[in-house]
């Protein structure tokens, strides 16, 4: 996808291994209707931000459904960069030098789309974005509130038999609405500037800002309980008008 007048230039990638374990071909699974990989590739292609927007992967049947839906494969992703436990920012990288190198042009912003987050909305995309630059930060993230159930007070180790905070001491009594707000990353959006990835070698940078969306949706698949999950949230979404 390549369109005119956009004020910066930013890369969309959408990185979809062919081979999962938890569950296989998890990125061309129908959920719902659709294959997974589908609902990030609409999402993507109605923002307002994204100059160009492609998929990496290693395989030609997630490639085939990739651009029936409308998105670019410029490349097969090599081998080497498709293993279990391959980091994401080789990844990347690769996508973002092979698209400069097509292109003949040099991006300022590059922005990771996860398949597995199937729930994002465009607004979601496009003000995660719209942060990064705005605060001129290293990078940008969608955050969702943690539940109270996995909040760090809660989060205990063993020493020997003894139970000891894993990080934070949790005040005896306190109230699960009295605990303080805290924040992960939901999966959904990953926002970096080019300098950041290209040259210093990094996705998150020391000046990291984030976007928070609504636990409902933020559900990143990575097993079957997962998948079940989204599937319910998706029927309750769409109920409620929400166009996924």
């Amino acid at each position: 996808m390549s369109r005119k007048n956009f004020t910066h230039e930013i890369l969309g990638v959408i990185p979809a291994r062919g081979g999962s374990k938890g569950i296989p071909r998890k990125n061309i699974k129908v959920l719902k209707g659709k294959p997974l990989i589908a609902y990030t590739i609409e999402v993507a292609k109605q923002s307002s931000l994204i100059s160009h927007l492609i998929v990496s992967t290693d395989d030609k049947e997630t490639a085939e459904i990739a651009r029936a839906y409308g998105a670019e494969v410029p490349f097969l992703r090599p081998k080497e960069l498709a293993r279990d436990k391959t980091p994401g920012l080789p990844v990347i990288q690769h996508a973002i030098r092979f698209m400069e190198g097509k292109l003949g042009t040099e991006f300022d912003y590059v922005v990771i789309l996860q398949p597995t987050s199937p729930l994002r909305t465009v607004e979601d995309i496009d003000k995660t974005i719209q942060l990064l630059i705005d605060t001129g930060a290293d990078s940008a993230v969608s955050l969702v509130e943690t539940e109270a159930s996995s909040h760090p007070m809660k989060m205990k180790k063993l020493d020997g038999s003894r139970v000891l905070p894993y990080s934070i001491a949790e005040p005896e009594g306190i109230r699960r609405q009295d605990l303080p707000t805290v924040y992960k990353r939901s999966g959904a959006v990953y926002a970096q500037t080019r300098k950041l990835v290209i040259d210093k070698g990094m996705l998150y940078g020391d000046h990291i800002v984030g976007h928070v969306v609504p636990q409902e949706r933020s559900i990143d698949i990575d097993d079957e309980f997962d998948w079940i999950r989204a599937e319910y949230m998706l029927e309750k979404l769409r109920a409620s008008d929400h166009s996924f």
